[in-house]
């Protein structure tokens, strides 16, 4: 029997005892999808507080950190969620990682716990013994039989006496690794306060605030139920980055439903046809390296006369990397939604964003690729504390004020840097420039640590990456700069050509010196088959400029 919701120790309110009180109110709504089989509220609730009934046996605890070594599936937002119910702190891990890199992790976050699926379990197995803190591994899929005695298997573990509800913190936190690209992966903490700040503008259509009881978000997923007119959110990018890790945080706290892909790589002819079966109304991915291959399965289901029903989809939602316009041009071109196209990193979300609907396109309106409306808390500061002026051509930072995590874990100097006092106040700065136009919008230019200094001039990458896939000829890139004796470093493009193109580094060259200043223009272009990204969709910049160097010599 479900023991009923208890209050908060702080009277903040905490995403676990939201979601509580949500399986109360809509128990019968649907929360989770994969592979054909949907999962309630009121099951989704009743495995993860067993789930939790397992952490807890096994001594964990408020602020036990949990690892999360999974892919897509169900059972990550139920770890997710049994972590929370225990007042742990869930922890993302990429699972590419190995060795050394998934050690690091955990040492880092002092886990005590990890949940992995299966077919990680080599990895796992080679760098336990590295890490003391740990006190329960549970084990994801495959023969229950072969579970290692070092290890607890998934269904056995959800299948425990369920965890009685308690008393828990807004202040209790929320583990988001970075990517690591511009070193190596630092811990974002977010408490559950802020995390909930992160979802107003997902509630603002809705005409409710953000809940701050769990009476409140009760009511609000009732009344979402009632109307018909929950989310439905299909993780297109991996929930252990934020472009569907935040999301469907909001998704679930307006007690909506959580659907993934059953394949591991990325399928753009199984997510069109997940859309149609279980009537998704919104799809988190990013950028180019999804939205390519969703308009080409949408062009081959045209052409041979099985269009995807999309009636039900109302919303793509897009981060991590820049967003071309032909793409959503041509994405839109297919059914008439409404784009986001949003700027945020681990650091902070919501900083700006570009929105296109179908209505829009019919009216003539067009986008430009990076060009983006600055969010309500944000602003675009020099390095010496000066708001940019509108129109003046000066780059500047981009700042948000609000909502902010707490900082890195264990790295008070880089939480120093990243979350500086500007203007008298704190503010998320990650490292992204741009300027401001006279509209008051803002063209982004890219993070300053990736930027190349040419000749004595700065080029970001992405500004060169964009105007190349504009070309008909170019399907993706990536642009690094390499160590150069005459320019210091030399702006160098690793291409992916479009099927049948015969362009050659002259040909591209040559179609860039009208839409870039020539310092811009790559020195070095190698072509590859096919280009490598990480897991999410984002730039493997370190992958580029190793094959760059390897193909030198």
């Amino acid at each position: 029997m479900r023991s009923p919701t208890v209050a908060t120790v702080d009277g903040l309110l905490n995403l676990a005892s939201a979601w509580e009180a949500i399986a109360d109110e809509v128990g019968d709504q649907p929360a989770l999808a994969a592979g054909g089989h949907r999962t309630v509220w009121a099951e989704f609730d009743d495995r993860a507080a067993r789930l939790a009934g397992t952490m807890s046996a096994h001594g964990l605890g408020p602020s036990s950190r949990v690892a999360l070594f999974l892919f897509n599936g169900t059972e990550y937002p139920e770890a997710q969620y049994a972590a929370f119910k225990v007042r742990g702190v869930p922890a993302n891990v990429n699972y590419r990682y190995t060795g050394e890199e998934l050690a690091y992790i955990l040492q880092n976050a002092d886990a005590e716990a990890i949940v992995y699926d299966h077919d990680l379990e080599d990895r796992v197995a080679a760098i336990r013994g590295s890490c003391p803190d740990l006190k329960l591994a549970i084990r994801v899929g495959g023969d229950p039989t072969e579970t290692p005695d070092w290890a607890v298997d998934y269904e056995v573990a959800a299948a425990a006496d369920p965890m009685p509800r308690i008393e828990r913190s807004g202040s209790d936190l929320w583990f988001l690794y970075t990517g690591g690209t511009t070193g190596m992966p630092k811990a974002v903490m977010w408490d559950h306060t802020n995390l909930l700040g992160t979802m107003e503008a997902t509630f603002r259509p809705y005409k409710v605030p953000v809940p701050s009881t769990p009476a409140e978000a009760a009511d609000t997923a009732r009344r979402i139920a009632d109307a018909g007119t929950e989310i439905r959110q299909l993780c297109a990018a991996p929930l252990m980055h934020g472009t569907s890790g935040i999301p469907g945080l909001a998704t679930l706290s307006h007690g909506g439903m959580l659907a993934t892909l059953a394949s591991r790589n990325f399928d753009a002819d199984e997510l069109w046809q997940m859309v149609a079966d279980e009537r998704i109304t919104m799809v988190t991915m990013v950028g180019d390296a999804f939205g390519r291959p969703m308009v080409e399965a949408l062009d081959r289901a045209a052409a041979e006369g099985r269009p995807h029903d999309l009636s039900s989809l109302r919303l793509l939602l897009s981060s991590g990397v820049m967003f071309s316009a032909p793409v959503k041009e041509a994405l839109l071109a297919h059914h008439p939604c409404t784009i986001v196209d949003a700027l945020g990193s681990s650091e902070g979300t919501g900083m700006a964003s570009q929105v296109i609907s179908g209505s829009a396109r019919k009216a003539g309106k067009k986008e430009t690729t990076a060009r983006f409306g600055l969010g309500p808390h944000t602003k675009v500061f020099t390095e010496d504390g000066r708001e940019v002026v509108p129109g003046s051509g000066e780059r500047g930072r981009i700042a948000l004020g609000w909502p902010l995590p707490v900082g890195y874990h264990k790295d008070p100097v880089k939480t120093e840097e990243a979350f500086p006092m500007v203007a008298g106040r704190r503010w998320s700065i990650p490292g992204d420039w741009a300027t401001v136009e006279a509209e008051g919008r803002i063209t982004l230019l890219g993070r300053g640590s990736a930027c190349i200094n040419t000749g004595g001039e700065k080029v970001f990458p992405e500004e060169v990456e964009e105007a190349l896939k504009e070309l008909a000829d170019v399907t993706d890139c990536n642009v690094v700069g390499i160590d150069d004796d005459r320019w210091g470093q030399a702006v160098t493009a690793v291409v992916e050509l479009a099927p049948d193109s015969t362009a050659d580094e002259v040909a591209l060259r040559d179609a860039l010196r009208g839409p870039l200043a020539g310092y811009k223009v790559p020195k070095l272009i190698v072509f590859v088959d096919r280009l490598q990204r990480s897991p999410n969709g984002k730039s493997d910049y370190r992958w580029a400029k190793q094959l760059v160097v390897d193909a030198l010599g």
